[in-house]
């Protein structure tokens, strides 16, 4: 059977699965559509909480990202991974023990304001929808090229998915919905890298794989053999790294702080019925992450050293079927600058302007997708003429592998399958902020439950839309989009919440006034020097601040936050005896008893 047979066989068997969890699992009640009615098992709650924060970004991109950049894509295994292990450790519990629904709850609650509460809730949805438009991307990226689809039409049919199954089931019906697809997610990730591991290093295990030698005969070992290829095509090796050590730092911190931050993965620690299974369930999330993230660079590196075996230097006419294929959905494209019928690849842009032009379809065809109107543009400063976009590293992987098509199909899965967990659990987020955290908690506390519920599924319905919007109307790439949206939790959520579990002396004063500086900071410069708004132009890497881009520009509005609540919190009126207490009481072990002043 053809890989589009076998896409819709295991994409429609996987969906009817997930359509299938919501009905079973649908929320009767609000508890149960906030937060799954509190009674998760710490393991189910693991996977789901994987699933949640493994994201389009996680499992289609990052490899990606690594696969292009080498050594400097390791910043975002470092960042994310030590983030998770800062969320289980430093805020999980303790947010737990405060016993509240929401991020936004807990800032209201201990800041005792509807102030602080009304900022959480922009910051909430700020993040959120920034977020969700890499997820919303990447399930259009999948359609587009597995079941031949435009990308926008993509976007449409995984926006009527998670509709159905966030608006009926809420936190219930995503919980276990999510429980199915990181099965599924984490199946179609290990496969095909096993299946390619043996193939190149005749090892099993991917990750051992990755530091073994090449099936070529050759004795060489395959990062060995990929920085030899690297340089010969003149790209920096593929082992060093050209990032700055400052903007490293910055984007790792940023990432870090925004995964702790990020309310999304914060509220699946509501799900589980004590402070213990929340420290449980965070041991099982981080284990079931470590398989993906370990096996990533491996990932990279095949499809790295295989792109460029298969495509550098060969006739277009004799390439492999694939490279047609995503050519069709304008992720890969070629222009031949030297008129020798050879694709030749390199550093540099294919085309003036590749990513926008590409995506937008623009220019007439001529060998390649595009013509005519791009090669009157044609830099001259370097001789690629091969546009890759690097979110097709992993769904093409298996291709270029020439794995069975069954392999294909069931990787495009696994790209749906992260896409729409993370995408379910943002748009939750979205409307429990709306449906509890204003509307009920500030603008008509007296409603019933079964009204607040009615108020949560149409914000469910209302966010599911706007993220359809930003699918169709991306900022960036995948992870490039969900790098920011980590960045704008990191400078608003996680001062505000470290400082509110740790420090009795913080008030609401100090912390509206943080979280207000900090988001605008880093919402401020990701729109200067990442979309280019209020300026002609993009303003060059040699303008940025510090030398910091702007996906870890969050670290600076972090510490800016930090610095301004702390110093606004020391000269105005301590909060109320009662909150203290409470931050006091978070802190204190079951079982310890009461703390004692000496």
């Amino acid at each position: 059977m053809s890989v589009q047979v076998w896409t819709y066989l295991i994409v429609g068997a996987t969906f009817i699965l997930y359509i299938g969890i919501a009905v079973w699992a649908r929320a009767g009640s609000t508890q149960e559509f906030y937060v799954a009615g509190g009674g998760v098992h710490p393991v189910a709650n693991g996977m789901a909480t994987a699933a949640d924060w493994m994201s389009a970004a996680s499992f289609i991109s990052m490899a990606g990202i690594i696969s292009f950049a080498g050594y400097d894509g390791a910043v975002y295994l470092m960042g994310w991974t030590g983030g998770y292990v800062l969320l289980a450790l430093l805020l999980a519990p303790y947010l737990r023990k405060f016993g509240k629904f929401t991020v936004p709850d807990f800032i209201g609650d201990r800041y005792y304001s509807n102030v602080a509460r009304t900022v959480a809730v922009i910051c909430a949805i700020i993040v959120s929808f920034t977020y969700v438009a890499g997820q919303m991307r990447g399930v259009g990226l999948v359609f587009s090229r597995f079941l031949e689809v435009e990308i926008n039409t993509g976007v449409y049919i995984g926006t009527v998915v998670v509709f159905f199954y966030a608006i009926m089931g809420g936190m219930k019906g995503i919980t276990y919905t999510q429980v199915a697809q990181y099965c599924v997610l984490i199946f179609a990730y290990m496969v095909p890298a096993i299946f390619i591991s043996l193939q190149m290093t005749g090892n099993v295990i991917p990750q051992l794989g990755f530091i073994g030698d090449i099936n070529d005969g050759s004795g060489m070992a395959l990062l060995d053999k990929l920085d030899q290829l690297h340089t010969e095509l003149g790209f920096a090796e593929y082992t060093s790294g050209t990032k700055s050590t400052t903007d490293v730092f910055a984007i790792t911190l940023a990432l870090m702080a925004g995964t702790a931050g990020l309310p999304h993965v914060i509220v699946r620690f509501f799900t589980v019925p004590r402070v213990k299974d929340a420290r449980i369930s965070a041991g099982w999330a981080l284990l079931f992450i470590a398989i993906l993230y370990t096996t990533a660079p491996a990932i990279a590196a095949f499809a790295r050293t295989n792109l460029i075996a298969t495509i550098n230097e060969q006739p277009y006419a004799e390439l492999p079927p694939w490279f047609a294929k995503w050519e069709e959905t304008a992720l890969v494209a070629w222009q031949d600058k030297n008129g020798d019928g050879l694709l030749q690849y390199g550093p540099g842009e294919a085309f003036v302007g590749a990513v926008d032009q590409v995506r937008d379809g623009a220019g007439a065809r001529e060998q390649g997708p595009y013509g005519e109107t791009l090669l009157n543009n044609l830099p001259t400063d370097n001789r690629n003429e091969v546009y890759i976009d690097r979110d097709i590293m992993v769904l093409a992987n298996p291709e270029i592998a020439q794995l069975p098509a069954w392999i294909v199909a069931l990787v495009a899965a696994g790209g749906l399958a992260a896409a729409l967990s993370t995408a379910a659990g943002l748009l939750l987020v979205i409307s429990t902020a709306v449906s509890r955290d204003l509307m009920r908690m500030q603008i008509k506390p007296n409603m019933s439950e079964k009204e607040e519920l009615w108020w949560a599924r149409g914000g469910a319905a209302a966010a599911v839309l706007v993220a359809a919007y930003f699918g169709v109307n991306p900022p960036g790439f995948v992870a490039a989009t969900v790098a920011l949206a980590f960045g704008l939790a990191a400078a608003s959520f996680f001062p505000a919440i470290v400082l509110g579990i740790f420090d009795k002396r913080m008030n609401r004063a100090g912390a509206v006034s943080g979280m207000l500086t900090g988001i605008i900071l880093m919402f401020g410069y990701m729109a200067v020097y990442r979309l280019g708004w209020f300026v002609d132009q993009v303003p060059p890497e040699s303008d940025w601040w510090f030398g910091i881009s702007p996906e870890g520009f969050g670290s600076v509005a972090m510490v800016v936050n930090l610095a301004v609540a702390l110093v606004v919190s020391r000269v105005t009126p301590p909060p109320p005896e009662d909150v203290q207490e409470i931050v006091e009481t978070i802190r204190i072990p079951k079982g310890a008893g009461a703390a004692i002043d000496h």
